[in-house]
């Protein structure tokens, strides 16, 4: 609580990787430990998150805007950050809670940007407007060759197509790998990588002891069990 009585800011903490390394997990598993302590934590995704984004995400992951070109793309991705900051991740920070979001914008400097070609400051531009000042606390960038990415994603769809990303190659995913190293490398105070060919179990150990070197022992609140 702050001196007014009123909660302070949540903690935004934002989960990155290629496909098939365990965000979704992940979040899961992390959203779990913060409850257990009495933590409010919402779970959230990208594209997706609210009402608005999630009809953007069906239009975006099905490849139908992939004929109007990664600009484009781009532009629906902000329309659908636009709804989901305001409607969702914004609210909750202001209660006070955890938000655990599987992608954000480092996603979309990512796909769009580093192999995309779509103009930086295009994305700079677009990722200020969508954001409105609700930049992550925390990014843990999920690690692990691209290869056993891709075989895990396949495992977990089953017999369901690959969406517009999963059924990109292997040099494309090889190219997220190295962008998405690249962002932690530049930016070591907010991302941290973890080893994400680890068991599930291992995983999430090491998140829970990163976001404790972040924001110090996730203390139970008064009054949990």
């Amino acid at each position: 609580m702050s001196a007014s009585g009123a909660p302070g800011r949540g903690k935004f903490i934002t989960l990155e990787g290629g496909e098939g390394a365990g965000k979704s997990t992940q979040a899961r598993f992390l959203a779990e430990h913060l409850r257990s302590l009495g933590h409010e934590c919402v779970v959230t995704r990208e594209p997706g998150g609210s009402p608005v984004a999630e009809a953007l995400r069906e239009v975006i992951l099905s490849g139908v805007a992939a004929s109007l070109g990664p600009s484009a793309e781009t532009v629906l991705f902000a329309a659908a950050r636009i709804d989901h900051v305001a409607q969702t991740i914004l609210p909750a920070l202001a209660r006070g809670a955890f938000v655990v979001c599987d992608r954000f914008t480092d996603s979309t400097r990512v796909y769009q940007g580093a192999l995309g070609k779509v103009d930086p400051g295009l994305i700079r531009t677009l990722e200020e407007i969508a954001m409105d000042q609700c930049r992550p606390d925390l990014t843990l960038i999920l690690d692990l060759p691209a290869q056993t990415g891709l075989a895990r994603a396949a495992a977990r769809r089953a017999q369901q197509a690959a969406d517009r990303f999963e059924a990109e190659g292997l040099a494309f995913h090889e190219g997220l790998r190295s962008a998405f190293l690249e962002i932690a490398k530049n930016e070591p105070a907010r991302c941290k990588t973890v080893d994400a060919a680890q068991r599930p179990e291992d995983v999430g150990r090491a998140i829970l002891a990163l976001v404790e070197n972040q924001f110090g022992p996730l203390a139970a609140k008064a009054g949990t069990p």
